[in-house]
């Protein structure tokens, strides 16, 4: 089943890496890539914080028979995420613009948010040199999209199981 793998000359992982760092031959790329991690754990707390907030108002609405309002605050949880992600792509493009990746700023925004949504929907020409920034930047928009997708999914399985449980469903 696999005979063409055996059959292929492929070359092992050290020098497909090695060759892709010398086809890269771009210093910047370390700092681009320190920014994403960077970038995804600030994520990560600013996303856990948002749902920690959420969970402590909703106990709090709870304790007061204030019904209703935990979905106030859940459209505020969903605002605030949205505009994390906003403020992400926007620091997508300032560093895009620090390092000269485009010629224009409205360029370098626009690519920014196409490869963070991985739209891709853009022709953009890229140096050889930044070849690999839209991977980059695109993993970091798909695991920030995700860690926001399931916070949003417990906040509102949340809101779900206390309505089931106050019309007295079962499984509530």
């Amino acid at each position: 089943m696999f005979n063409f793998i055996q059959n292929a000359d492929l070359p092992s992982f050290v020098t497909l890496f090695n060759e892709i760092n010398a086809d890269i031959a771009n210093s910047h790329i370390w700092i681009v890539l320190i920014s994403a991690c960077l970038m995804l754990a600030v994520h990560a707390i600013i996303v856990l914080g948002i749902a920690g907030a959420f969970h402590w108002i909703d106990g709090v609405m709870t304790r007061h028979r204030i019904f209703g309002a935990s979905f106030l605050s859940y459209f505020i949880a969903i605002f605030l995420v949205i505009a994390i992600h906003f403020s992400e792509i926007i620091i997508w493009a300032y560093i895009c613009v620090g390092m000269k990746v485009f010629p224009t700023n409205p360029q370098t925004f626009f690519f920014a948010g196409e490869m963070y949504t991985t739209v891709g929907y853009g022709d953009y020409k890229l140096t050889e040199q930044w070849r690999i920034l839209p991977i980059i930047i695109s993993f970091t928009g798909i695991f920030a999209v995700s860690m926001s997708g399931a916070a949003l999914y417990t906040m509102m399985g949340s809101l779900i199981n206390k309505s089931s449980s106050q019309n007295g469903s079962i499984g509530g």
